[in-house]
């Protein structure tokens, strides 16, 4: 760990006006910069001491330098601030976290595991991460961590969840409701792990404020997703024509992760699946990431491990 550094910022000229503007309402924009960098900004007038590891404390002066130049000829916003810091690629000293660990407000998340933890490791590392295997190996669930930390950590400003709206088999008919309520049922176990990791009310709110969306995958065209954290769940029940226009919806600030089973497609059986395409397709492409589950990374009931495994000796009995 690095020794905290104290140190006096003084920003001249001393205007009450710009200064407001760079702080924004109830010190909104200083938290942000706290929360994004690891540091501590204590303003006093014109005078603002940071505390934190010397490096986060040099960046944070940097960056107040910077927006305090902005300040006196633009409204200084939530979004300047995190664009600033999106574009001078400033994130909390990485030492801040043990690899393989996720932290959220409600506590900190381990991966379970070699492949999880490379698997958490592959997120941060990659704008575009795939995480393909069977159920029960924490893909989803890990998802939504990771996209819960870099939401409380201003790397992004919404979460998005898409899953494309196909059948397990049987037929469930109408569903009644808003869009939202159509897709609830196919968006439970992310719903599950977000209600685990900021709680039911927290969430409800997000939702209203639109922060986290909802998004049946039919519906991403034509969108262009910024500054989000998307994850397409399930993601062996998409078509490549439908794997290939999500993949292109990611915009600036951008990250995605895609979770799925290829042994699991629920598509017709003259349908080739999305994720099963895109891994072959993207395998070496720069900036993208792949984690390969097996049935040994099953984190449920032993059964269930014993379950994949007899199920994968008959499909390669088959073969």
């Amino acid at each position: 760990m690095n020794a905290n550094l104290v140190r006096d910022l003084v920003l001249e000229p001393d205007d009450n006006q710009r200064l407001a503007n760079l702080c924004g309402q109830f010190d909104e924009h200083l938290k942000q910069i706290e929360r994004r960098l690891g540091v501590q900004v204590r303003p006093r007038g014109n005078l603002f001491q940071l505390e934190g590891p010397t490096p986060a404390v040099e960046a944070a002066e940097r960056l107040l330098v910077s927006l305090f130049e902005q300040a006196a000829e633009e409204n200084i916003s939530p979004q300047v601030v995190h664009t600033a810091l999106q574009e001078s690629g400033l994130y909390a000293a990485p030492d801040e976290h043990a690899p393989g660990e996720i932290r959220t407000r409600r506590g900190v998340i381990r991966g379970r595991g070699p492949n999880q933890g490379r698997y958490l490791e592959s997120m941060r590392e990659h704008d575009l991460c795939f995480g393909i295997g069977p159920a029960g190996t924490g893909k989803t669930y890990l998802a939504v961590a990771r996209a819960v930390e870099a939401l409380e950590s201003d790397e992004v400003r919404r979460i998005v969840l898409v899953r494309p709206a196909v059948e397990a088999g049987e037929r469930l008919g109408f569903l009644p409701g808003d869009m939202s309520q159509k897709v609830d049922p196919y968006l439970r176990p992310m719903y599950d792990a977000l209600y685990e990791m900021l709680g039911f009310e927290r969430v409800a709110k997000l939702m209203e404020r639109h922060v986290i969306e909802v998004a049946p995958l039919a519906f991403m065209r034509g969108r262009t997703l910024n500054e989000a954290f998307v994850i397409l769940d399930e993601a062996q029940n998409s078509t490549v024509e439908q794997m290939k226009m999500f993949l292109t919806r990611i915009g600036f600030g951008s990250r995605a992760v895609v979770t799925g089973d290829v042994t699991q497609t629920d598509l017709p059986a003259n349908k080739v699946s999305g994720l099963r395409h895109a891994s072959r397709v993207l395998q070496d492409v720069e900036g993208v990431g792949f984690t390969w589950f097996t049935a040994r990374d099953v984190v449920r009931h032993p059964l269930v491990q014993r379950i994949v495994e007899a199920y994968q000796r008959h499909q390669e009995d088959e073969a």
